[in-house]
């Protein structure tokens, strides 16, 4: 019976230990609970706090300030014309008696292109050429009249000095020698005069002949020849039109009025004139060339560079001519000249590019446009273009810096790590490429701007920068 006893008190004992270890298991599990729920509250609190403090930053989108290419591009508009290009005039005034070319046609060096009639002029050349026969025949008999009174002097010299002697010896009266010292002196001074005629006839022959020579070369230009190889790319005149030695015609036209630019004489020098003819009034049209000849097989197109690119341009450079009607061919030329001074009205260097056109397919008159590459030891910096601010002030753009250690706002919480202080900074532009333009002044390289600035973009102003986009490259 003791037995018995004693197990029937041990079993609530162990009961009673069971449950106070689950109840201080729950005890410890809801403590536990407890802690972290108020952390998690805690760390929420502070997570919001820190959020609404980074809201409170406005936000900008900036990009980086980066250096232009080596390289650069420079494509500029221009027209195409001849690389020699002559207006052909009228020297010899007539009718056309024949027109051996016309708009279109091939002329080499030389060729016979006109033929003016001229009866007046060949009238004049006759009549020159005659009174040349005629100098000539004077200048002949002066030469004859010389010899003779030559002659006549020398035998009046001979017999002077005979008389001389006979004198001295009392042989004959000195009357008679003085007569024949008188016929001496008279004989020297016929030659004298002789002398004087042959000369002027002489120059009467010269005279002459430069007259002659004169009308001849007039003669000459009644055939209208090309100056140059080339193309006739104006005909102003029909055959039985009247032409003026002012460079006027009377009759038929197909093509307007010339050009002002230089001018050539038709003739048949046979070489490229340049000069400007100008002479008396004439009737008809004043001015109208007969004939326009242009080589085509070498053109050349000005084109007026910006200062800021004159230094970069060097003759012999290379150049890439675009034209609008052949889109899918590039033409090469070389810059041949320069005219090394800048015009002070437009600030730009007018360059001549040439390019070979053996073909024919360029055109002179035709729009072009002429790409230059150019090398630049010191390339510009870029900016995307929407980050220029314009003001009274100038032109701006707002770079990032940094802020100082420890800053804080005005409630004095710290700012967040990637938070910039706003500088507006004065800069000058260069070249404007649309969605950037170059910095030429203002920037050192390792700016961050503000793309498309808001007005929360001051001087010290504190923002929250984010990256944005950059456009491709430009040249």
């Amino acid at each position: 019976m003791d037995s018995t006893h004693k197990d029937k008190g041990a079993g609530p004992s162990a009961a009673r230990v069971g449950l106070l270890a689950s109840l201080v298991v729950l005890l410890l599990g809801g403590m536990f609970l407890f802690g972290y729920l108020r952390h998690r509250r805690v760390q929420s609190v502070a997570a919001a706090a820190a959020q609404r403090e980074v809201n409170s930053i406005p936000a900008v989108s900036v990009a980086p300030v980066k250096r232009s290419p080596a390289n650069s591009t420079l494509l500029l508009p221009g027209n195409i014309t001849p690389i020699t290009e002559a207006y052909l005039y009228a020297r010899a005034s007539g009718y056309v008696r024949t027109r051996y070319v016309d708009i279109g046609d091939h002329v080499r060096q030389g060729e016979l292109m006109a033929e003016i009639e001229a009866p007046d002029l060949d009238q004049q050349v006759a009549q020159g050429r005659a009174a040349l026969s005629q100098s000539e025949q004077q200048f002949r008999q002066s030469k004859a009249q010389l010899e003779t009174a030559k002659t006549q002097m020398e035998l009046a010299r001979v017999t002077w000095d005979r008389y001389q002697v006979l004198v001295k010896d009392g042989a004959i009266a000195r009357q008679d020698a003085d007569n024949q010292l008188t016929a001496y002196k008279s004989a020297t001074s016929s030659v004298s005069a002789s002398e004087a005629n042959v000369a002027a006839a002489e120059q009467n022959v010269g005279a002459n002949h430069a007259n002659v020579e004169r009308l001849a070369a007039l003669q000459a230009f009644e055939k209208v020849r090309a100056p140059f190889d080339g193309v006739v790319t104006a005909r102003n005149f029909d055959v039985g039109a009247l032409i003026s030695g002012s460079g006027a015609t009377q009759g038929g036209s197909i093509m307007p009025a010339g050009g002002t630019q230089a001018s050539g004489i038709a003739g048949n020098a046979g070489t490229a004139g340049a000069a400007s003819l100008v002479s008396p009034s004439g009737g008809g049209t004043t001015g109208t060339e007969l004939f326009r000849v242009a080589q085509i097989g070498r053109l050349r197109i000005l084109i007026n560079a910006p200062q800021e690119n004159a230094p970069t341009i060097r003759v012999g450079q290379p150049a890439t001519v675009f034209v609008e009607e052949f889109s899918r061919e590039q033409f090469h030329g070389l810059v041949t000249r320069t005219a090394n001074a800048v015009d002070p009205n437009t600030r730009t260097l007018l360059t001549e590019v040439q390019v070979m056109n053996p073909t024919g397919i360029l055109l002179p008159g035709m729009y072009a446009q002429v790409e230059l590459t150019n090398a630049r030891l010191n390339p510009p910096l870029l900016v995307p273009g929407d980050s220029i601010i314009i003001t009274a002030n100038g032109i701006q753009v707002a770079i990032l810096e940094s802020l100082p250690p420890n800053a804080r706002d005005r409630e004095g919480r710290e700012y967040p790590p990637a938070a910039r202080r706003v500088h507006i900074q004065k800069v000058e532009v260069g070249r404007d490429y649309g969605q950037e333009i170059e910095v030429t002044r203002g920037l050192e390289g390792w700016e961050y701007v503000i793309v498309n600035p808001s007005d929360v973009v001051e001087e010290g102003a504190v923002v929250q920068p984010q990256t944005a986009a950059r456009p491709a490259t430009q040249r």
